[in-house]
C-alpha cells in the first residue's frame, strides 16, 4: 500500500497561526482579539486563508492541553508552537507533514501512537484542566462526558432577524444575494449559517438586518414576554444583545433601561441600536448602589444575564477555560447571589423575572435560584419556569434562564 501523501500547507499561513498561538499562551492576550489582529494584518489573504488562520488556530486551543502532553512539555517559544501546529495536523488530517525545516523533530507515527495512548484518559483527550473536569464531573455526573465532547465541536455562527426591519425569510433571501447560505430554525428569529462566514461586511449587517446571536441566548428576552409600552431593565446589559431583542418583541414602544458597570460596553449598545433603528433603549451607567435603588418599584421585566464561568460557550470561547480559575468561580457565585439579592427589588409587584447565565453549572443556576427564593428578598417571589440547555442538546450554546414572578 502506498505512503499517504504528505499535507499541502503554505508556512506563512502556519507561521500566522504560530504568532497567534504565542499571543495567546504566552503573552496571555484573548484568542478572539488576536485572531482578529492577525486577519487585519493579512488583509490580501483569500477567505480560505482566513479561515485556515481563524480555525487552525481555534482547535489548537481546544485542544492544547492534548497537544502539550504530547509534546511533553510547555510550548514557550516559536518553535515549541510549530511543534503544536505539527502535530495538531497529524491529528486532524491524518496525513504526514510537509517537509518544513520546523517539522523535522516529529514523527508521524509516533504522534499517532501517542494520541492513541491518551484516550482513554479524558481530561487530556479531551483538553481540560483537572480541577475544572472534577468540578464539572462533580456537577454532571450523568451528562458530563457528552457536555465535554460536544463543548469542543466548533460552534455555529447563528443570527438573530431584527424582526424591526425585517422577517426571516426575507433576510435568507437577502442574505442568498450575498452568497451567505443560511437554514432557518423552527419557529423563532433564528439563522444559522451553512458555512463560517464573515457576515459583518455584508450589507444586510450594515443595514441593521440581523445580529450575531446564538440560538439558545435567542430563549432569553421572549422568556420575559416583554410587550409594547412596558417599562423593561436589563440590568447587567453589557454590549447589548438582549437589549436589542427586546426592543424588537416591544415593538420599539414603552422603555428599557439598560444597566452596565462598563460604560464602554454601553457605548457599544449605542452603536448597535442606531444601526438596528432602535429608540427605546436608554443606557445608564452603574455609578454606584444609588443608581439601582432609584430603580426600586419601577419595572414591569427584569432581566438578570448575571455574570458567569461561561461554561456554557467553551467552544464559542476556548481560551477561557485555560484562563479561568476555581476561586474565580466561587467569586463569580457571591457576585450572581448578591445581584439577585440587591436588583431584585427594582421589579413592580406582579412583575417577571428572568435569571439567566451562559454557565452549565448547576450551583450557578437553579442552585442560585433556590437560595434566593429561600431568603428574604426571594421571598416575594415564586419559580414559573425553567431551562437548562446544554451543548449536546441541540448543538447550541449551553444556557440556563428562570422566569419568577414577584408576588
Amino acid at each position: 500500500m502506498p505512503a499517504p501523501e504528505a499535507l499541502k500547507i503554505q508556512p506563512l499561513l502556519l507561521r500566522t497561526v504560530v504568532e497567534c498561538l504565542y499571543s495567546i499562551f504566552v503573552d496571555g492576550r484573548h484568542a478572539d482579539k488576536v485572531i482578529e489582529y492577525a486577519l487585519k494584518n493579512n488583509r490580501k489573504a483569500g477567505s480560505r486563508d482566513r479561515a485556515f488562520i481563524a480555525e487552525t488556530t481555534y482547535e489548537i486551543v481546544r485542544h492544547y492541553r492534548l497537544y502539550q502532553e504530547i509534546l511533553g512539555k510547555k510550548p514557550t517559544s516559536q518553535w515549541d508552537f510549530w511543534q503544536i501546529c505539527g502535530i495538531h495536523l497529524v491529528r486532524a488530517k491524518q496525513a504526514p507533514l510537509p517537509s518544513f525545516l520546523e517539522f523535522k523533530n516529529l514523527n508521524f507515527n509516533e504522534i499517532k501512537q501517542k494520541l492513541e495512548s491518551f484516550k482513554n484518559v479524558r481530561a487530556v483527550y479531551e483538553s481540560i484542566p483537572d480541577w475544572l473536569d472534577t468540578l464539572c464531573q462533580d456537577e454532571l455526573p450523568e451528562v458530563w462526558d457528552d457536555t465535554l465532547s460536544a463543548l469542543n465541536q466548533p460552534a455555529k455562527v447563528v443570527l438573530r432577524t431584527n424582526r424591526l426591519k425585517i422577517d426571516p425569510q426575507k433576510l435568507a433571501h437577502v442574505l442568498a444575494e450575498e452568497k451567505i447560505d443560511t437554514y432557518p430554525v423552527a419557529d423563532s428569529d433564528a439563522l444559522v449559517l451553512r458555512k463560517r462566514q464573515n457576515v459583518f461586511q455584508t450589507k444586510a449587517f450594515k443595514a441593521g438586518f440581523f445580529e450575531v446571536q446564538d440560538f439558545s441566548s435567542q430563549l432569553v428576552a421572549p422568556l420575559l414576554a416583554p410587550e409594547p409600552g412596558m417599562r423593561v431593565i436589563d440590568a447587567c446589559a453589557g454590549g447589548g444583545g438582549k437589549s436589542l431583542h427586546l426592543a424588537a418583541l416591544m415593538q420599539n414602544k414603552g422603555l428599557i433601561i439598560a444597566l452596565d458597570t462598563l460604560a464602554w460596553k454601553l457605548d457599544a449598545l449605542r452603536v448597535r441600536a442606531r444601526r438596528a433603528g432602535v429608540s427605546n433603549i436608554e443606557p445608564r451607567f452603574i455609578e454606584s448602589n444609588k443608581t439601582i435603588k432609584r430603580l426600586y418599584g419601577s419595572a414591569d421585566r427584569l432581566l438578570l444575564d448575571v455574570p458567569c464561568s461561561g461554561l456554557g460557550v467553551l467552544r464559542r470561547n476556548p481560551d477561557s477555560k485555560w484562563k479561568l480559575t476555581l476561586e474565580q468561580i466561587e467569586s463569580l457565585k457571591k457576585t450572581q447571589a448578591e445581584i439577585l439579592r440587591a436588583y431584585s427589588p427594582m421589579l413592580k409587584p406582579g412583575g417577571r423575572m428572568v435569571y439567566a447565565t451562559c454557565s452549565i453549572l448547576p450551583s450557578e443556576n437553579r442552585m442560585q435560584v433556590d437560595a434566593f427564593l429561600k431568603s428574604e428578598t426571594g421571598s416575594r417571589f415564586k419559580l414559573l419556569y425553567d431551562n437548562r440547555i446544554l451543548p449536546q442538546d441541540a448543538g447550541f450554546d449551553g444556557f440556563y434562564m428562570a422566569l419568577l414572578e414577584c408576588v
